[in-house]
């Protein structure tokens, strides 16, 4: 499963992880990694993410447009279970990012090796997960 750091790096003009981001998209299209996943709530966090920004909302939709296209990238839908185990694991593991609780779900519930592409550290403590980080993708 691709987080949100990576697939916002990859539709912003510059990021500190864009070529990280570009290096890891080329690789999913080319089905290197199979499948890869990602939570539908990446969508949302990164319009809260963009608006705090002052991005347009067409610049937006163009950005998921682009996200959404991606070839071996399939967003996985929210379910209530999702809903659940995302509040539960916020309580459990201190998280306080709703989007980062709602990752992790997922990651366990959908995600077959429950692993999580992601630079943030947060998923280090939920036992079970496996963090990659994109920068040690080769």
């Amino acid at each position: 499963m691709i987080e949100t750091d990576i697939l916002y790096a990859y539709v912003k003009k510059e990021d500190w992880l864009k070529k990280v981001a570009k290096t890891l998209m080329l690789k999913i299209v080319k089905g290197e990694f199979g499948t890869v996943y990602a939570s539908r709530e990446a969508l949302h966090e990164m319009y809260y993410v963009a608006k705090e920004e002052g991005v347009s909302i067409d610049e937006y939709i163009s950005r998921v447009a682009a996200l959404t296209a991606i070839k071996n990238l399939v967003f996985l839908d929210t379910t209530y279970e999702i809903d659940l185990l995302a509040l539960t694991l916020m309580k459990q593991y201190g998280l306080e990012s709703i989007f980062d609780a709602y990752y992790a779900a997922t990651a366990l519930n959908q995600v077959p090796d429950h692993s999580i592409i992601s630079t943030d550290t947060v998923f280090d403590r939920i036992p079970g997960i496996r963090r990659i980080d994109p920068r040690s993708v080769r």
